[in-house]
């Protein structure tokens, strides 16, 4: 038997959960809008944000699992990566609580817990399998021989595919966050331009020349006729998220042949662009690999997914001393 409380506040969204047993009773998600205007997540207002938001999130969550405080065996954080204010909120609330209630303190990393969210419902992935992770800030294919055994294969070695997205959003003069505009307007546009395909060696990623030959493309193309954005927009849009989905799958594709794995996974806030999740299903059929796909709220920053992975560390007994401080950057050691 174990309630365990997880937090999630490594980026600009607070989120609490409650998991029983395994099972997810509650995951709450408290946005913050005051990053919009500046076109990113500024890191001094996210912490901030985190501060009004986190008592009344965890309140919310165990209200809607009718979950008291003393019903609590542990309490779950993400230590890392993320923006280092944010996990200071998070960490210290949660040791806040672990103290009051006398019990134990769970540390749980950011881009494990987007893997181990395929383990939140079934089907659950079979082991070994591999895992494209891609973020705002991270894009990583890892190999999962176990629950607690991951291999990374190969990450971004500059910007990552969130962030490629959002900065061409920028560049578009789109809303941010632009990932899920692009992937509205896409839907309606023809993918008409090319732009190159990075040479990263490996199983590696590289979205910064991407952008930065979109950005020359755009310029070349507005001195001929200033309203091009405007008039192609939508076609622009289907282009550069063909390109951004064509670089993913392609190096997720080849490692899957080189590893002989047949069970493949998508996790992180991008694997909830429509033509990602569509083109991994129609790769995997045709290749008669098994895919799994979590569930839109799974996708995104969330706190369910640290309370999936801090219940397997609950089981392992695997706790964290109250010393612990956190980690800005991911460690694969």
């Amino acid at each position: 038997m174990s309630i365990i409380l997880a937090i999630e506040s490594s980026c600009d969204d607070t989120s609490a959960s409650i998991i029983k047993n395994g099972e997810v009773l509650s995951n709450i998600v408290c946005g913050q809008d005051v990053h919009r205007s500046y076109g990113g997540v500024v890191p001094e207002l996210a912490s901030r944000q985190h501060l009004s938001n986190i008592v009344p999130t965890v309140e919310m969550a165990l209200k809607q699992s009718n979950i008291a405080y003393s019903d609590l065996d542990a309490v779950a954080f993400t230590r890392g990566p993320g923006l280092l204010g944010s996990l200071i909120v998070g960490l210290c609330f949660a040791k806040g609580i672990a103290l009051s209630q006398n019990i134990p303190l769970i540390e749980v990393d950011h881009m494990r817990a987007h893997i181990l969210a395929h383990f939140a419902e079934d089907p659950k992935p079979k082991f070994p399998f591999l895992c494209l992770t891609v973020s705002g800030g991270h894009t990583q294919i890892v190999k999962v021989n176990d629950i607690f055994d991951f291999e990374l294969l190969g990450q971004t070695i500059d910007d990552a595919a969130g962030e490629a997205f959002d900065k061409t959003g920028k560049i578009l003069g789109l809303d941010y966050p632009a990932g899920p505009i692009i992937d509205k307007l896409a839907k309606e546009g023809t993918p008409n331009y090319d732009f190159t395909t990075p040479k990263v060696d490996g199983f590696n990623f590289s979205f910064s020349g991407l952008k930065t030959a979109i950005m020359y493309f755009l310029k070349a193309e507005m001195k001929k006729d200033p309203e091009f954005i405007q008039k192609n927009m939508k076609d622009i849009c289907a282009s550069v998220q063909k390109k951004i989905v064509d670089i993913l799958l392609s190096t997720l594709e080849r490692a899957a042949i080189e590893h002989d794995i047949e069970h493949l996974a998508i996790a992180g806030g991008v694997s909830a662009n429509s033509e990602l999740r569509m083109r991994f299903q129609v790769m995997t059929n045709e290749k008669n690999w098994n895919s799994y796909i979590p569930r839109f709220e799974y996708c995104t920053d969330n706190a369910a997914m640290v309370g999936i992975a801090a219940y397997y560390k609950f089981l392992n007994q695997d706790f964290t001393n109250h010393d612990v401080t956190p980690s800005a950057k991911v460690n694969w050691n």
